[in-house]
C-alpha cells in the first residue's frame, strides 16, 4: 500500500497507552490535514479526503487551505471544517491565531500531503498526538510518523500518493475505510449540471442542444500550456473531426482564471472569425461558482491547471495537455476522474521541457473526437 512508514514514540497524552496500543475512545476522532498550495493540487486532495471521511466510524475532517481554496474546501463533501492558513507571510499576530485555532481544536491526529517546516511546527507546538506527513526535506523533524514516497520518481499519480497518505494514518489509528473511494470525488446532482447549462444559455444564449467543449487555455501562472495558436488549431482540427462521424458541431466554450480574460476574449475572437461558435464563460462569484460552472462542460480541454483539476473531481471528460518533464508527467499530475473519462498528451520525450510545441495536435483531435463521439447520450448531446 505504501512504501515505509517510520515510526515514533508518541509521547504522555497521545491516542496510544505506555505499551503502544490504541486506546478505545469513545469520542469521534478529530483529524486535521494540510494542503496550502495551489488550487489543482487541493483538487487532487479529494481522494484523500473521501478516504479518510469514509472510514468506520467516521471521523471529523478538517482542512487546513489557503483563503483561495477556502470556498472550495467548504464545497467538499468530505470536509466538516475549513480553517484558513494565512500564509508563511502573515504576521506573528496571524501565526498565534493559527496556533490558538489548532490548540483548541483538540485534533488527535495531523496529516500534512505538503509539508514545510511552519506546518510541522505549529503541529508540534499544538500538541497534536499523531502527526503524518511524506518523509521530504527537514520539516519531516517536526513529525512522528513519515512515510517514505519518493513522489519525484513520478511513478504513480499525485492522488494516488496522497490517498496512500491517508490510508497510512487509518492504519495508525486503527482504522481502515468501509470501501474504496471511486469518482466522482465532487458528486453533484443531475440537476446542478442542468441548472448551471441552464444559465449560460442565459447568459450567452447558446445552443444547448449541442456538446459544449470548454477549453481554458491560461496556465495559472505555473503549468505548462499549448499556446493560442495551438488551441486554435486544435479546435478547428476537432471540430472536423467530428463532422466526418457525424456529430453536431460542438459550442466551444472559454474559461479564464484571474488575468487571463483578455487572452481568453481573444481565442474567442478567432474561434469565431474561424467559422466556430464560441462563448466566453462570463466572471463567477468566487472560486467555488466558477467551478460549479464547469460541470455545464461534455468535455474539459486544458494544460495541467487548477480548472482541469476540477473538472477531474467532477468526473467530467477531460484531454489534458502536459510537458514532457518527469516532475510533470501526465501520471503524476494524472486527472482523478474515472479512466474512461481522461485523455492525456504530451509532447515526445525528447522535446524539451517547455516545449510544447511538438504535441501532434492532428492526433490529439482525433482521440477527442472519438472520446466525445463515443460518450453515451446521457452524459453529451449527439
Amino acid at each position: 500500500m505504501w512504501d515505509k512508514i517510520i515510526s515514533f514514540p508518541m509521547g504522555p497524552g497521545s491516542l496510544y497507552d505506555n505499551n503502544g496500543s490504541h486506546r478505545k475512545d469513545e469520542r469521534r476522532q478529530k483529524l486535521v490535514v494540510v494542503r496550502n498550495d495551489k488550487l489543482g493540487d487541493f483538487m487532487l486532495a479529494w481522494p484523500a479526503l473521501a478516504c479518510l471521511k469514509v472510514a468506520v466510524p467516521s471521523p471529523h475532517v478538517s482542512v487546513l487551505v489557503p483563503r483561495y481554496t477556502a470556498p472550495l474546501a467548504r464545497c467538499c463533501p468530505w470536509v466538516d471544517e475549513v480553517i484558513v492558513d494565512p500564509g508563511d507571510d502573515a504576521g506573528r499576530e496571524a501565526q498565534r491565531e493559527l496556533l490558538s485555532r489548532l490548540r483548541k481544536g483538540r485534533f488527535d491526529a495531523l496529516l500534512t500531503l505538503f509539508s514545510t517546516p511552519r506546518i510541522g511546527w505549529l503541529g508540534w507546538r499544538a500538541g497534536i498526538p499523531l502527526r503524518l506527513a511524506p518523509a521530504t526535506k527537514w520539516a519531516q523533524v517536526f513529525y512522528n510518523r513519515r512515510m517514505t514516497q519518493r513522489r519525484s520518481r513520478s511513478e504513480k499519480p499525485e492522488y494516488r500518493y496522497n490517498m496512500d497518505l491517508a490510508e497510512a494514518l487509518l492504519a495508525e489509528l486503527g482504522r481502515s475505510p468501509a470501501s474504496t473511494p471511486a469518482p466522482p470525488y465532487w458528486p453533484l446532482p443531475r440537476a446542478t449540471r442542468e441548472a448551471q447549462r441552464a444559465r449560460i444559455v442565459d447568459d450567452l444564449g447558446l445552443d444547448s442542444n449541442r456538446p459544449w467543449i470548454f477549453v481554458h487555455a491560461g496556465s495559472g501562472g505555473s503549468a505548462v500550456n499549448l499556446s493560442p495558436d495551438q488551441y486554435l488549431d486544435l479546435s478547428l482540427a476537432i471540430d472536423r473531426q467530428l463532422a466526418e462521424v457525424g456529430r453536431l458541431h460542438p459550442v466551444w466554450i472559454l474559461t479564464a482564471g484571474p488575468g487571463e480574460e483578455q487572452a481568453a476574449s481573444r481565442l474567442r475572437e478567432r474561434l469565431l472569425d474561424a467559422g466556430l461558435e464560441a462563448g466566453l464563460l462570463p466572471p463567477r462569484q468566487g472560486v467555488d461558482d466558477f467551478a460549479l460552472s464547469l460541470a455545464a462542460a461534455d468535455l474539459f480541454i486544458a494544460g495541467s491547471t487548477g480548472p482541469l483539476h476540477i473538472a477531474g473531481c467532477l468526473d467530467l471528460p477531460t484531454a489534458g495537455f502536459y510537458p514532457s518533464r518527469r516532475s510533470s508527467t501526465p501520471l503524476r499530475w494524472q486527472t482523478c476522474n474515472s479512466a474512461a473519462h481522461r485523455l492525456a498528451f504530451c509532447p515526445p520525450a525528447e522535446a524539451g521541457e517547455r516545449d510544447m510545441s511538438r504535441v501532434d495536435l492532428e492526433d490529439a483531435a482525433r482521440a477527442i473526437a472519438r472520446h466525445l463521439h463515443s460518450l453515451t447520450n446521457n452524459e453529451c448531446p449527439s
